[in-house]
């Protein structure tokens, strides 16, 4: 499993879009039997509004645009996950995460 701190999370649904305030966010990557799965999870949300609106929403696929702490930019679609109780949010990854590849993230 690889993880990377996040320096920026933005969210996207159809026309609109959401860049998360946070206090600390991270990106894992899980390879498992040639599989390759991604996660975020976002502590300290500032969002009260993004949180309490995929909360009760249906509708909770979004695109994401992130950007780790040395500055590369990772693009992809996932399912938006809010924890309004402790201001946290998850994400799992569907499909590709655009930008990234097993080691590169680590390169300056």
């Amino acid at each position: 499993m690889e993880n990377y701190e996040l320096a920026s999370l933005t969210i996207s649904q159809v026309e609109e879009s959401w860049t998360l305030t946070f206090e600390r966010a991270k990106l894992m990557v899980v390879h498992d039997h040639g599989t390759l799965s991604w996660f975020i999870d976002a502590e300290g949300v500032a969002n009260a509004d993004v949180l309490n609106r995929f909360a009760i929403s249906e509708e909770i696929a979004v695109s994401l645009e992130a950007v780790t702490i040395g500055g590369r930019k990772l693009t992809g679609a996932g399912y938006f996950h809010p924890n309004t109780l402790h201001s946290a949010a998850a994400i799992r990854g569907v499909g590709e995460l655009d930008g990234y590849s097993p080691g590169l993230l680590r390169q300056p």
